[in-house]
């Protein structure tokens, strides 16, 4: 295929810099003197650095620079492509992809800056372990060095038959691909379900009793050192006889963890105490199904064995206990099993029956696939979208990761083979939020919408038209059918905007014969290479929080407002004297709600996920539906909502997925995980009379270090153990701080003896922000942000289950999000996965 070089300009200004990342005072990483990219943040060079570069620290072998890293890939890539007759000469090629990484344009999912181009660069070389394409033999064959054909794929898709040599067989490659930081989703339908017999006699034990396993599989190869969480999500379909069971499972064990922690044990022990801890779970739902929850017709399971009718239940039953089990942990998540097989493209391959974890990739089973990322930022220009620009990327990464295809290894046999005879891509966007807000464009609005469709739209047909160019050069896929392929291109064609460019770009897709890639684009949560890339929001979310901290090029942190707030405003026609306030009364305050410079009608403009200032939850389907219709796979995004949402919500919002045209949703409600309140109503104190304390008491003092500063805390127990009042020194005797916390800790022992309930105040206090704030030495509140939020979070853990949820500061997650094995904060929920804002750890698998 032709190729010419099609960007230049921007030099590159390099400077050197030193990598860090602390867990509280002690660093964790630290490499001095790395060769950077001037324009790149602090954060994505401390990224590239701890994460992506090769060698051991003090070693010769250790990369030093953010050229060597993207050199290694895209060089690697570039002679790849030339060699297999993509181009006859791959240099333009090489410098363009190069300048587009540089410049932080778009990045590849992490198997690839970890893997690529160690063998071709560095001769590394490791023990047979994978399987690759010969392309000489024209034969699958195992890897002689797993190094010469990195694994490139973060998405895996397996199955599993009902026969023990099988189920086991996929507990052991499940753990090789945790080992090498992937993630895997299968469906356990075959699996016959509890009540059907076995040859040998007896009965089955059933799906469940296998996701125990698999459950303990992805905990103990996560706790053997690797720093991501096992990435897994297990799926049943709605006729299986276990359905029942199957959606009520994690919720069950959920609530075994709540009376864990209601005896005392923590909610970290609690967690690791009950099962199915370390996966997500779908249900595969039908239109049938759908028709019968709205009917309210009975749902007839089918056994597995015989096929014939099996358990009867009411389809609203069924409905009504998926919302109650998400509303109660967040799981299960539902997958529209007739929508996402009507869309596809290679039916007599296989049905598709389950998703990777993060819910973006679908297809059918024994199928990878490698993800790349394109900053939609970096194309407003003007205050326009750059859609040429933007074709121009699309086109440079399918070839690449086309290239990337038959280079790689893979775990298993049968999935190197599908990739090689399938040739799934998986091309995505993220920064949508930031490039959004920068255009003064509200989220929920159908100005936002209409850009995201035509967006999505030109992705995808752009990326066909390079599979289709492609084709001719070098033949279609393995598996292609034109007939299969059409009917879905068609589907898409049918849905995209009223605009005479896109229109054209489809008229030209359905016109082909031909295509290199049976699917070629989705959505995928874009956790860590988002911030390698410096954007200011993930995949299809919108904007988090308007206020973040930015770790400095010296060292150290500062609070900062995001930069598409200023473009924001700008956009929206404010001069620089307004601007000005408004940048620091969000500054000053964290929030735009009250500011007196800006109407309330600009507010929506700069409304987030969380906060006073809060997107609604419909605006995300609604957003989500805007970009669905384009897409070959899937769309990774969790839809958040409120603590006070009803178990109706979430049936409406399953229930409005589904007539949106959506493939998958998860939900998740805002505190709904071992630290949401138990429904324990207690005797309270008569309010009229004090109850002192007897003049001899029990009592426990605790010290307590944030940030450097240290104090103690005296807390006197009642005969019952529960706290009656409360001493706090954290000052010399006599200082202001001194007397203001004595006063507050008398205060509240008042209120302690007169029958307020310690809820109360551990609800009112909790998350209170003030210096000092930072790192602890204790497990449990590893991260503060004042004296009086520590104080009232440790009474929290050691007298009530009973701690609040802080929707205001996603800096530091919320606190039923896993701590970041990296650099001890708090993470956030992203799609399916979790995120660290620190640091910039990704608990997914891309």
């Amino acid at each position: 295929m032709e190729y010419t070089r099609q960007f230049s300009g921007e030099p590159i200004t390099w400077e050197n810099r030193t990598a860090e990342i602390k867990q509280g005072d002690k660093i964790i990483f630290r490499q001095e003197n790395v060769q950077a990219p001037s324009t790149w943040s602090q954060m994505a060079v401390n990224i590239a650095a701890s994460k992506y570069f090769y060698g051991a620290l003090g070693t010769p072998e250790r990369e030093t620079s953010i050229g060597q890293l993207v050199s290694r890939v895209a060089d690697t890539v570039a002679d790849w492509g030339q060699a297999d007759g993509y181009f006859k000469d791959g240099r333009d090629f090489c410098d363009d992809l190069t300048w587009l990484l540089l410049h932080q344009y778009c990045a590849f999912n992490s198997p690839v800056w970890f893997n690529v181009g160690l063998y071709q660069k560095y001769n590394v070389v490791g023990e047979p372990c994978n399987w690759h394409w010969n392309k000489n033999t024209k034969h699958v064959e195992p890897c002689p060095n797993p190094f010469e054909y990195p694994q490139a794929s973060a998405c895996f898709i397996q199955g599993v038959e009902d026969n023990m040599d099988s189920i086991m067989a996929l507990a052991q490659t499940d753990a090789m691909l945790f080992k090498f930081g992937s993630g895997t989703g299968t469906n356990l339908s075959p699996l016959r379900a509890t009540c059907e017999g076995i040859s040998g006699g007896g009965h089955s034990s059933g799906p469940l009793s296998f996701m125990r396993i698999y459950d303990q599989v992805a905990e103990v190869v996560t706790s053997a050192g690797r720093t991501r969480r096992a990435a897994l999500l297990h799926c049943l379909d709605i006729d299986h006889p276990d359905i029942d069971k199957f959606i009520s499972c994690k919720a069950e064990e959920e609530s075994h963890a709540r009376m864990l922690i209601a005896s005392g044990v923590t909610p970290e022990r609690a967690a690791k105490s009950v099962m199915y801890q370390n996966m997500n779970i779908s249900i595969q739902i039908s239109d049938k199904f759908m028709y019968a929850v709205e009917n309210n017709k009975d749902w007839v399971t089918k056994w597995i064995t015989t096929g014939q009718d099996g358990p009867v239940f009411k389809a609203r039953d069924l409905w009504r206990k998926t919302a109650e089990s998400t509303w109660l942990c967040g799981d299960p998540g539902v997958q529209y099993s007739t929508t996402i097989n009507n869309h596809n493209t290679i039916p007599h391959v296989g049905r598709i029956n389950s998703s990777n974890p993060c819910g973006e990739f679908l297809a059918p089973n024994g199928s990878a696939c490698n993800l790349a990322s394109i900053n939609l930022l970096k194309f407003l220009k003007n205050g326009q979208f750059d859609y040429d620009a933007f074709q121009k990327v699309v086109r440079i990464l399918i070839i690449t990761q086309d290239i990337l295809i038959d280079r790689a290894s893979y775990p298993l046999e049968e999935i190197a083979r599908n990739a090689h005879n399938c040739r799934q891509l998986g091309l995505g966007f993220t920064n949508l939020g930031a490039l959004l807000m920068s255009m003064g464009l509200a989220y929920d609005s159908d100005e936002a919408r209409n850009l995201c469709s035509n967006i999505i739209a030109t992705l995808t047909a752009g990326a066909y038209l390079t599979s289709a160019e492609l084709a001719k050069s070098l033949g279609p896929f393995e598996k292609f059918d034109r007939s299969s392929m059409l009917e879905v291109l068609q589907k898409h064609a049918k849905c995209n905007p009223q605009t005479v460019g896109i229109s054209a770009l489809w008229d030209k897709v359905l016109a082909c014969n031909c295509f290199r890639n049976s699917q070629v684009t989705l959505c995928a949560p874009t956790g860590t290479i988002s911030f390698l890339m410096d954007c200011d929001t993930t995949g299809i979310e919108p904007e988090l929080a308007l206020v973040k901290t930015k770790t400095l090029v010296g060292g150290g942190i500062i609070k900062m407002v995001n930069k598409s707030v200023e473009a924001g405003l700008r956009a929206l026609g404010y001069e620089d004297i307004a601007v000005n306030e408004v940048l620091h009364y969000l500054q000053e305050n964290e929030t735009l709600v009250g500011c007196p410079t800006m109407p309330d009608y600009h507010l929506k403009v700069f409304a987030t996920s969380l906060g006073d200032n809060q997107i609604p939850w419909q605006a995300h389907l609604k957003m989500m539906a805007a970009a669905q219709p384009f897409l070959s796979g899937g769309i990774s995004k969790t839809i958040n909502m409120p603590t006070d949402s009803t178990i109706e919500d979430i049936q409406d919002a399953y229930m409005m997925g589904w007539k949106l045209g959506l493939k998958s949703m998860a939900i998740y409600r805002d505190g709904s995980k071992g630290y949401q309140p138990l429904n324990i109503k207690k005797e309270l104190l008569p309010t009229s009379i004090r109850n002192r304390l007897p003049d001899t008491r029990e009592s426990i003092t605790h010290k307590f270090t944030i940030d450097g500063h240290k104090g103690y805390f005296t807390v006197g127990l009642y005969p019952n153990g529960q706290p009656g009042e409360i001493f706090i020194s954290v000052a010399k005797e006599g200082s202001t701080l001194g007397g203001i916390f004595d006063c507050f800790g008398l205060a509240t022992s008042i209120g302690l003896q007169y029958g307020v309930p310690l809820s109360e105040f551990i609800d009112k206090f909790t998350h209170v922000r003030f210096e000092p704030m930072g790192f602890t030495k204790n497990k449990d509140i590893k991260i503060a942000k004042s004296i009086v939020d520590y104080i009232f979070r440790w009474l929290a853990n050691h007298f009530t289950t009973n701690i609040p949820v802080d929707v205001n500061s996603p800096s530091v997650g919320t606190l039923d999000a896993p701590i970041c094995d990296n650099c001890g904060q708090l993470c956030v929920r992203v799609g399916s996965c979790y995120l660290c804002y620190a640091c910039g750890s990704s608990g997914g698998c891309s």
